[in-house]
């Protein structure tokens, strides 16, 4: 935890400034809300380079001046745009991060949180905390994932797009940061649509890979690496859910940031990749850490809706370290990938 991450979080200048920090906390869904409008109507896409007035811009999108004065005054002062003085709105770093086209955008992530159903289970936290599971079957009457890809497929479509962009995110880190000299095969295990096993490929001339995750997102795999593809042929895609089975062998196994369901599942899941695994394969677990990261507040945010959503949670370094040796993994590294990203390299005995 940084020293900005404990001031914010846990010291006030006295009761004002803490009645007015808890006030805003209190509404803290107006402003996700907020930037879910913003991103919907594509404020940020259509305002340019100079300041506009929001008048401009209403034209522009079709909707109401006033009503879009008032969500830009609100967005602007969570730091989220700016507001000229003489009444026109303009770019600054967190707004430029809601375009479609910037470098390291944030938009579909920001999509994919503020999502219908997760209005509905976000007031359910207590009994969540209450019972330490998930509230989800409750109030959709089905488990998250099936939910999502039976009942919500326009919300299981930004969750793919959202890891995608996540994933296109950190995958050169990870690749830069993760040693595959003398490495044959590598497989990514509920790696998504792929970038991590497409940026391994393109580092790796003379690596194959395979790609393992459940059926609809194979389906969807990244198009270099289906047929017709440029990794096509160093590429095997395999349906599966690792908590099943890992029909896999190969030299190194990557795990990046799925090892959140409840504990069972995690069991299961390193349990399957130890019995496929060969005595002396690699077995490289990547995850967020709710102990030791740069973005506290998401994390911890992440957390709790992985409690909600299914029972699950964001590991600490000890947990982490302890799941995968019980599962007979010997670790053998921890090293930090970016600012939030951790790296467990681990063989198997």
């Amino acid at each position: 935890m940084t020293d900005t991450d404990t001031t914010d979080t846990t010291r006030t200048s006295g009761p004002q400034e803490a009645g007015m920090r808890l006030r805003e906390l209190a509404f803290g869904a107006v402003t996700a809300a907020a930037v879910r409008a913003a991103l919907r109507l594509d404020v940020a896409d259509h305002l340019g380079g100079e300041p506009r007035s929001a008048e401009e811009l209403a034209a522009e999108l079709g909707v109401d001046a006033v009503a879009l004065r008032r969500l830009m005054r609100a967005l602007s002062s969570h730091g989220i745009f700016v507001a000229e003085a003489d009444g026109r709105f303009a770019h600054n770093d967190a707004s430029l991060l809601l375009r479609a086209d910037a470098p390291r955008s944030m938009r579909d992530v920001s999509l994919w949180a503020t999502e219908p159903w997760t209005w509905q289970v976000w007031p359910k936290l207590d009994d969540a905390v209450r019972h330490g599971g998930s509230v989800f079957p409750a109030v959709h009457g089905k488990d998250f994932f099936d939910y999502l890809h039976e009942d919500a497929p326009e919300s299981a479509a930004a969750f793919n797009r959202a890891m995608t962009q996540s994933s296109r995110q950190s995958a050169k880190d990870v690749a830069a940061v993760l040693d595959l000299s003398g490495v044959r095969t590598v497989a990514d295990i509920g790696g998504g649509q792929g970038l991590l096993v497409a940026t391994f490929l393109e580092r790796h001339p003379d690596l194959r890979a395979t790609l393992l995750d459940l059926p609809a997102v194979i389906a969807d795999a990244d198009p270099r690496l289906r047929t017709g593809g440029v990794f096509a042929d160093r590429t095997t895609l395999v349906p599966g859910d690792c908590r099943e089975a890992v029909p896999v062998q190969a030299d190194v196994y990557v795990v990046k940031n799925i090892l959140e369901w409840d504990a069972e599942s995690t069991r299961r899941a390193l349990a399957n990749i130890v019995a496929a695994a060969e005595p002396g394969a690699r077995v490289v677990v990547i995850e967020n850490l709710v102990d030791e990261t740069a973005s506290l507040k998401f994390t911890t945010a992440m957390d709790l809706l992985l409690l909600l959503n299914v029972g699950g949670a964001k590991h600490t370094a000890a947990s982490l370290t302890a799941a995968m040796t019980a599962a007979g993994l010997v670790v053998r590294e921890e090293r930090a990938v970016g600012p939030s990203l951790h790296m467990f390299d681990s063989v198997v005995p």
